[in-house]
């Protein structure tokens, strides 16, 4: 599932912190001051939901909610969004998994769900899920054969794509004839052999049910049958697919409820790809359980304009996105003078905060409506975050959660309670699940081993993998290095399979180097990867030591802001002192050695992390 990822410019308005002045006005609530000093003594989770399956949380979402607001689209970038409602939602779910299910007997075939994030492949996801088929989401980035390849491997009989995807479409009907329907969205097309549009699905699918055919809603849901296919790491021969059930999906939602408390009011902005679970199911079917509302992003270059008019409270992202708001945001504070004065009202409303007054909204009021006005939880997950951001959040009053977990658990394994914000970790194991650390070292870091009703099935027609993967005590191992402290925390410092490791047996983790590495602002992104003196990226034991390098990408607009015109030996001899400051604080063997520079960006999954596989095999040839 892998995307090339380039962050755009943002641009915020100028902050003035005009609102200070106005403090002595404000009115204190004492009643939300006491339920305030409560929620910060709180150590036990909430009461949880105890779903079964992704149909429960659906039919008591569009009966208790019908009116409230379900999806918001762009339609036209200069339009405004425009809002379904859950009883649309709902009827619409309806109508299609009918429609699937009556006129295409999809029932129990796999339907490869492709496109932009848009109102049809929620709909679509969600039909689907209900008893319309399996879902088997996919990468709208993937290269024609490796669409192909997904579309044999899953033996798909129906793929519902997006226009923008028809000429890869009209290759796969002549490579695959054993696809049986191909259903665009945002379409009217009658059924004509193989092809047809969503919306004419749709409207025969409502007439059906107009009839008096309400088979499609009372089909009963195994919450242990297959539902979700997903391919992993790309989508070649080697890749695996992961298995999901409506129970892997429905107990994320009970996990969640536990650690974080969400409204019907909550507005979640999706900004990441749909066909990774960390949105699908985290950024689509928990907030369609409580009854938010979600509004689509258009794209990375809009991401700010589209926060200003959706006015969302809760955004789920990934690091660099976050990093990126952080950074620019602060740019502005210090281009207006305000630093000193920011930093001082945090002092002040963190002091007052400990008292159950809490000042923070009112105060950096202008940094609020800058991310549309109604920020209040921003959830970061995938990768580990520089410390700082995350304190920031929390110094400004927003609530920064990290979450961790694969698309073997669907995603969530651990997640940050909201009344327990612990900067830096990767959350706590969720209520339901056992998570330990295997064969700790000297440091107690060692892989992380995870049993969780959220884990998948298993690996689609691969019991050999399934089998290395879940040990027969149900453990599973995740690949990540990590170590849990005394409450339980979880703090992840590598992917073993990313691991630098030394002649004398040390393990070096690259990520953990790379953390310290981004700090150094002429730097834009940077991979730490272990090369060898004949320039191969890894060694057998015969070879000499490896040379821990680091390949970074140059930030130029802050290289040109710090330093003006300058040469190339010039820029590199600024980040080298920098490089050689950082190896101060690392043990002698984890030092960097080398210092590459990188034109262009680095490839990325759809989770924004660099894919070093494909650096490294670039350097090969």
């Amino acid at each position: 599932m892998n995307i090339n990822i380039k962050m755009p410019k943002l641009k915020f308005r100028k902050i003035k912190m005009d609102t200070v002045e106005n403090l002595e006005n404000v009115d204190i609530d004492y009643e939300k001051m006491q339920k305030e000093k409560l929620k910060q003594k709180r150590t036990e989770p909430y009461e949880r939901t105890h779903y079964k399956t992704i149909k429960e949380c659906f039919k008591e979402a569009i009966e208790k909610y019908a009116d409230r607001p379900c999806i918001l689209e762009k339609m036209d970038h200069k339009e405004p969004y425009k809002t379904f409602t859950y009883e649309k939602f709902g009827n619409d779910v309806i109508s299609l998994g009918t429609a699937m299910v009556k006129l295409l007997n999809l029932k129990d075939e796999k339907t490869i769900i492709i496109g932009e994030t848009q109102y049809d492949w929620y709909i679509s996801y969600m039909a689907t899920l209900c008893g319309a088929g399996i879902a088997v989401p996919t990468d709208r980035e993937l290269p024609l054969n490796e669409l192909e390849n997904v579309v044999k491997r899953s033996r798909a009989k129906a793929i519902i794509y997006s226009p923008k995807k028809e000429e890869d479409i009209k290759k796969i009907k002549e490579a695959v004839p054993e696809v049986e329907y191909f259903i665009e969205m945002k379409s009217d097309k009658p059924l004509e052999g193989k092809d047809v549009g969503i919306n004419y699905l749709i409207e025969n699918g409502r007439k059906i049910v107009e009839s008096g055919d309400n088979s499609f809603m009372e089909m009963e849901i195994d919450p242990e049958e297959f539902k979700v296919l997903l391919f992993t790491s790309g989508t070649t021969s080697n890749s695996k697919g992961v298995m999901l059930c409506n129970r892997n999906l429905a107990e994320n939602i009970n996990a969640v409820k536990a650690y974080v408390k969400l409204y019907p009011t909550d507005r979640f902005f999706s900004v990441l790809p749909l066909h990774h679970t960390y949105e699908s199911t985290i950024g689509f079917l928990l907030p369609i359980a409580h009854g938010c509302s979600i509004a689509v992003c258009e794209g990375l270059r809009y991401i700010v304009p589209n926060l200003q008019e959706a006015k969302p409270t809760t955004v789920l992202t990934v690091p660099l996105l976050v990093e990126s708001i952080y950074k620019k945001i602060n740019e502005t504070i210090k281009k207006s003078h305000k630093e000193k004065l920011v930093n001082s009202m945090i002092h002040v409303t963190n002091g007052l905060k400990t008292l159950g007054i809490d000042l923070k909204k009112k105060v950096f009021k202008e940094i609020y409506d800058n991310l549309g006005g109604n920020i209040r939880i921003i959830v970061s997950a995938a990768a580990p975050i520089d410390k700082k951001v995350g304190n920031w959040l929390e110094d400004i009053g927003i609530v920064f959660l990290q979450g961790y977990g694969l698309t073997e658990t669907a995603p969530i394994a651990a997640l940050t309670p909201e009344y327990k914000p612990m900067v830096g970790s990767a959350g706590k194991p969720i209520v339901q699940a056992e998570i330990k650390v295997d064969n700790p070292n000297e440091n107690g870091e060692g892989e992380i081993m995870i049993k969780s009703p959220t884990l998948m099935l298993g690996y689609y027609e691969d019991e050999k993998a399934t089998k290395e993967a879940i040990e027969p005590d149900g453990f599973f191992h995740s690949g990540d290095i990590g170590y849990m402290d005394e409450e339980g925390f979880i703090y992840i410092t590598g992917r073993s399979k990313n691991v630098i490791v030394t002649q004398n047996g040390k393990n070096i983790y690259p990520e953990e180097i790379e953390m310290m590495l981004d700090k150094i602002p002429e730097i834009k992104e940077v991979m730490v990867y272990g090369k060898s003196p004949e320039g191969e990226e890894s060694k057998r034991k015969d070879e000499k030591e490896l040379i821990i390098t680091a390949r970074v990408i140059l930030d130029k607009e802050k290289i040109q802001e710090l330093h003006g015109d300058i040469s190339d030996k010039d820029v590199y001899d600024i980040i080298w002192n920098q490089i050689k400051a950082v190896n101060k604080k690392l043990t002698s063997y984890k030092a960097v050695k080398s210092l590459e520079i990188k034109e262009g960006e680095f490839e990325k999954t759809s989770t924004m992390k660099i894919k070093r596989y494909k650096e490294l095999q670039k350097d090969k040839k």
